[in-house]
């Protein structure tokens, strides 16, 4: 069977497109899951990570271009979430295919809420900011050199958001789905709420048991949800 409608996917701070590697098996066929691989990770690992969100966001419009013949949609975890919302008028801007829904996922609406600030901050503190954070597996964060590897990534990820300006612009017309952790200390319902503002059409706030990475206990729930707005328009082909 073919896809009718095509999923992009795109990771938080220093993730990779491995988080999404297991979401194709628990969508039905008429669903297309793109992971995003981002420079500086995985097969683009010799890459240098971007610094500013507007290049990279440039860049994805055109690489992505050619993917976009079908009904789309966007899905991002924290970082990712600025990144689809931001892709999304990049290509607005562009006059160019526009996704049929958008998911914001642990991510505070625009000028809300902060990442924090890594410029200063030794590795040995911020190894310990990504253990509080509960997403990051024991093991990576105490393999040294896969810390050499991550850090730098993980540190241009979060200029990246730091240096975010958010540019007054028409709310899109598409529905927009806000997920949040009830236990997440950095993205709670509050300024997730703050997603309604930018979409004419509907908003929806769905709201987990669990903290910032909710992503990896609650992926069938994610899935389930996603499903069930993009379902209309896989049907369609």
């Amino acid at each position: 069977m073919r896809a009718g409608v095509r999923l992009f996917c795109f990771p938080y701070a220093g993730g990779s497109e491995a988080i999404f590697r297991t979401w194709q098996q628990h969508l039905p066929e008429t669903v297309e899951v793109l992971p995003i691989q981002l420079p500086g990770r995985g097969a683009r690992i010799k890459e240098p990570a971007l610094t500013r969100l507007a290049p990279l966001v440039q860049a994805l419009s055109q690489s992505l271009r050619s993917a976009m013949e079908l009904p789309f949609a966007f899905f991002g975890h924290s970082m990712g979430g600025l990144i689809a919302f931001e892709l999304a008028r990049q290509l607005r801007r562009e006059g160019g295919p526009m996704p049929v829904h958008l998911f914001i996922s642990a991510k505070c609406c625009p000028k809300q809420v902060g990442e924090p600030d890594t410029h200063e901050i030794a590795d040995q503190e911020l190894i310990q900011i990504l253990r509080r954070y509960e997403g990051t597996p024991r093991e990576v964060l105490e393999n040294a050199e896969l810390m050499r590897l991550l850090l730098p990534v993980i540190r241009a990820d979060m200029e990246l958001c730091n240096t975010y300006v958010c540019d007054p612009e028409p709310p899109f017309q598409c529905s927009i789905t806000a997920f949040g952790g009830l236990q997440d200390n950095r993205s709670g319902r509050e300024c997730l709420e703050g997603w309604q503002n930018y979409t004419t059409g509907q908003f929806t706030l769905r709201m987990f048991p669990a903290g910032h990475f909710f992503i990896q206990t609650c992926e069938r729930a994610i899935l389930e949800a996603i499903f069930r707005e993009v379902a209309p328009y896989a049907a369609r082909f």
